[in-house]
């Protein structure tokens, strides 16, 4: 039985799987929900919707505009980065699913800041009044990224570069 080897379009259709998932999930409580309006779903998460225009933790968010335009930039010439990382590292698993990740995420968010001037958050989880800023499926996908890109280099250090 011949081995699996994963290819470069089975990475971009992961990124495009990320991507359609945040979009609808967006779509979704844009539909739903008025600016700030909040469902408690469990004692512990709500859904509420927020536009973000900084980056995480709200960083820049009160700049007066000129932030859209920086990370739309940031997040296109990342994700040209992260495209050619992907096809230098089709071959493997673990960096081009976190590649994968992050570049669907990325591009997710790019998206709204270009049709919102923010990005769309909804997921809201708080413990004891203490609420972890809202955040959505892109910036799941981006942080899940993240943590195997930081995996992956702790378990293959430079002897993958």
């Amino acid at each position: 039985m011949p081995k699996f080897v994963p290819t470069l379009g089975r990475w971009l259709a992961l990124a495009a799987l990320v991507l359609i998932l945040d979009q609808i999930s967006k779509a979704w409580i844009l539909d739903s929900f008025r600016h700030m309006e909040r469902q408690s779903v469990t004692s512990f998460f709500n859904l509420v919707l927020v536009f973000n225009p900084g980056a995480s933790f709200s960083f820049l968010a009160d700049a007066g505009g000129w932030q859209k335009w920086f990370f739309v930039g940031l997040a296109l010439v990342i994700s040209l980065w992260l495209l050619s990382l992907l096809r230098k590292h089709a071959h493997e698993r673990l960096l081009p699913a976190a590649l994968s990740l992050i570049l669907g995420g990325a591009i997710g968010n790019v998206i709204d800041r270009l049709r919102f001037d923010a990005v769309v958050d909804f997921l809201d989880f708080h413990l004891a009044g203490y609420h972890w800023p809202a955040f959505n499926v892109a910036d799941s996908a981006i942080t899940v990224g993240v943590a195997l890109m930081l995996l992956h280099q702790f378990r293959f250090g430079k002897e993958s570069s």
